[in-house]
């Protein structure tokens, strides 16, 4: 049997996939139900608001909407903080802004690396590295 201890409350628990002992898991369920139960009846609330009126953490309903147990659809004016700028967006973890940046800075280091890879491959140290291959390989 393999056990350890609760991250969340310290209790001893048999291992599983959440990495939860079976109170906290209840807890965390409890808390969606009490979300996922004032939205129906109050589609337009906020998540300042939700958080408020239901006592369910920002975090923890933040953790709902980017595991999608809570939609955009269902929550409308639900708007979670972008992971990098801290603006207000519907879905994802990355505002349009942030995405973009990110992109764009991924395509920079993919051009670097194919400049530095060209580089030293025409330079003297890719030529010299040829010449010596070849003596190598017809060994």
């Amino acid at each position: 049997m393999n056990l350890s201890n609760c991250p969340q409350c310290g209790k001893v628990y048999v291992k599983n996939s959440y990495n939860l002992c079976a109170d906290c898991l209840r807890e965390i369920e409890d808390q969606y139900r009490t979300c996922a139960d004032y939205l129906r009846k109050n589609r337009s609330c906020t998540l300042h608001e939700l958080s408020d009126a239901t006592g369910v953490s920002v975090r923890m309903i933040t953790r709902f909407i980017r595991e999608g147990r809570i939609a955009a659809k269902d929550a409308p004016n639900v708007l979670t903080p972008c992971d990098s700028c801290g603006e207000p967006i519907k879905e994802g973890s990355l505002c349009d802004d942030c995405r973009s940046k990110l992109s764009k800075d991924v395509q920079h280091l993919h051009e670097d690396a194919k400049r530095k890879r060209e580089r030293l491959g025409s330079g003297e140290f890719g030529s010299t590295y040829m010449k010596n291959r070849d003596k190598f390989d017809k060994r």
